[in-house]
C-alpha cells in the first residue's frame, strides 16, 4: 500500500505541474493578447494623427520652402553639418514639450504612458543621388523616450523646388527623397495588462490551491485511515497472540481435571480465566475505566507456576526477590514473562531460569536459558513485528513473529531498556531494566 501510495503522489505530482504548465502558457498567450490587442488600438488611433505629427511638431508649420532652404543650403555647404544638425535639434526641444502634453492627454483615460519618437532616416539630394545624412536625425521626441519601439511607421516623401536667375534664364531644379520612421513605445504595458489579468490570474491560482489542498487533505486522510487500520491489525495481532498462553494452560488444566483432582488446579484456572477478562477488556476500553491491576510479589511466583504447569517438560528455575508492590500493569508484566520464556522454549530450550528483583528505583528481569541461541546479526531484527529466524530460508518453529515485538512495545512503554546477548548453540540471555517512582 505504501509503494502504491508512492507511485500515486508521483502521479499527482506530474499531472499538477503539467496542469500549473498549462496555466502558465495560458496566462503566457492571454498576456500576448492583450498586448496585441493594446498596441493595435494605440497603434490605430496614432495612426490618425501620425500624418500631421510633423505638422505638430514645428517643421512643416514653417512651409515646405524652409525645409527646402535648409537642405540646399547644407547642400551647397553654406551651412555647416553642426549647423544643420543643430536646427533640427533646436525643434525637437522647442517642441518636446507640445508632443508630449499632445500624446499624454490622448491617452490619459487609458491611463497608457506612451513615448514616441519620429526620425529622418534618410534624405537624399535625387538629381545625382547625393546622402546628405548618414544616420539618423531625430525630428521629434516626447519626453518619455523610446527603448524598444513596439510600433514603427515608415514615411516617405518628396520636395522639389526651382531656383531662378536675375537674367531669367532657367534656374536649377532642386529636388529631395526623404523617408522618416515614426516609432512608439507603451512604457506600463506590462501594469496595465497585470492589472487587466488580475481576476483571470486570482482565479487560476485560486483553482490550482484548490486542487493541491483537495489533494494533501484526501492524502492526510488516507494516511489516518491506514494509520487506523495498522492500529487495528495491531490490536488484533496482540490480543490472538495473548489469548493463545491463557487457552492453552486451560486444555491442560482441563484434562488435568479429568485424571484427578489437584487443588493448585483451581486458582490457576481462575487465574487464566481472570486474565482473559482482562484481554477482553481491551477490546472494549470505552465501556470501562482506564484502570491498571499492579503486579503484586506473589504474581510473579505465580506467572512461573503456570508457566510450568503448562510446559511441564521444561525446567524453570525462578528466583524471585521483588518484596513490595509495584507500578506496573499486571497483565502487561505477565505477557513479558510469558513471551520471553515461551520463546525460549519456541527456540529449543530446556532449561529456562528467571530471575526477578528491584534496585534503585528499577525493576530487573533476568531470562536465560539453554536453547539454540542466535547470531549476532540476528539481534538487531528480532524486536521487529513479525520477524522470525530463519534456517536456509525456511521458519524451523511456528509463530507469528509478535511475542517478542510486543515485549519491547511494553518495555518501551514503560522507559525501560532490554538487552540481549546470545552465541549459536550457547543460549540466550535478556535483560531488562524498568525505571519506576513509588
Amino acid at each position: 500500500m505504501i509503494s502504491k501510495s508512492k507511485n500515486l503522489i508521483a502521479l499527482f505530482a506530474t499531472l499538477f505541474l503539467l496542469l500549473l504548465g498549462i496555466q502558465a502558457y495560458f496566462m503566457y498567450k492571454t498576456y500576448q493578447v492583450k498586448e496585441r490587442e493594446i498596441y493595435r488600438d494605440v497603434h490605430a488611433r496614432l495612426t490618425n494623427y501620425t500624418d500631421r505629427l510633423e505638422d505638430l511638431g514645428g517643421i512643416k508649420s514653417r512651409t515646405d520652402d524652409t525645409i527646402q532652404k535648409i537642405l540646399i543650403r547644407y547642400l551647397d555647404k553654406k551651412i555647416s553639418k553642426k549647423d544643420f544638425l543643430e536646427y533640427f535639434n533646436k525643434n525637437r526641444k522647442e517642441n518636446e514639450k507640445y508632443l508630449s502634453d499632445y500624446v499624454d492627454a490622448s491617452f490619459k483615460k487609458e491611463g497608457y504612458e506612451i513615448a514616441t519618437k519620429t526620425e529622418y532616416i534618410s534624405i537624399i539630394y535625387t538629381p545625382d543621388s547625393t546622402r546628405l545624412i548618414d544616420q539618423p536625425i531625430t525630428l521629434y521626441e516626447t519626453r518619455n523616450k523610446v527603448s524598444n519601439p513596439k510600433i514603427s511607421n515608415t514615411g516617405k516623401w518628396e520636395t522639389t523646388s526651382k531656383s531662378t536667375t536675375n537674367d531669367d534664364t532657367p534656374g536649377r531644379n532642386d529636388s529631395f527623397l526623404l523617408k522618416s520612421n515614426t516609432g512608439f513605445e507603451i512604457l506600463n504595458i506590462k501594469t496595465i495588462i497585470f492589472k487587466e489579468l488580475a481576476l483571470l490570474t486570482i482565479c487560476c491560482a485560486a483553482i490550482l490551491a484548490s486542487v493541491l489542498l483537495l489533494y494533501i487533505f484526501t492524502v492526510k486522510n488516507l494516511a489516518r485511515q491506514q494509520k487506523q487500520v495498522e492500529v487495528l491489525h495491531t490490536v488484533v495481532d496482540n490480543i490472538s497472540h495473548e489469548f493463545k498462553t491463557p487457552i492453552a494452560t486451560l486444555k491442560i488444566a482441563s484434562k488435568t481435571l479429568k485424571k484427578g483432582w489437584n487443588p493448585e488446579t483451581l486458582p490457576l484456572i481462575d487465574r487464566q480465566i481472570a486474565r482473559l477478562e482482562s484481554l477482553m477488556i481491551q477490546l472494549h476500553k470505552d465501556e470501562i475505566p482506564d484502570e491498571i491491576v499492579a503486579v503484586q510479589p506473589e504474581d510473579w511466583d505465580f506467572f512461573i507456576q503456570d508457566l510450568a504447569f503448562t510446559y511441564p517438560k521444561i525446567d524453570f528455575k525462578f528466583e524471585n526477590k521483588v518484596s513490595e508492590k509495584l507500578p506496573f500493569d499486571k497483565n502487561l508484566m505477565e505477557t513479558v514473562i510469558k513471551n520471553l520464556c515461551e520463546n525460549s522454549i519456541k527456540y529449543g530450550a530446556s532449561f529456562v531460569k528467571i530471575n526477578t528483583d528491584t534496585s534503585t528505583q528499577n525493576l530487573n528481569i533476568e531470562i536465560s536459558d539453554n536453547g539454540q541461541g542466535m547470531e549476532s546479526k540476528e539481534l538487531t531484527n528480532i524486536f521487529e513485528k513479525f520477524y522470525r529466524i530463519q534456517s536456509n530460508n525456511i521458519h524451523n518453529s511456528k509463530g507469528l513473529g509478535l511475542g517478542l515485538y510486543f515485549v519491547k512495545k511494553i518495555i518501551t512503554t514503560y522507559s525501560g531498556k532490554i538487552e540481549v546477548s546470545s552465541k549459536p548453540g550457547a543460549g540466550s540471555t535478556f535483560k531488562i531494566t524498568i525505571p519506576y517512582e513509588n
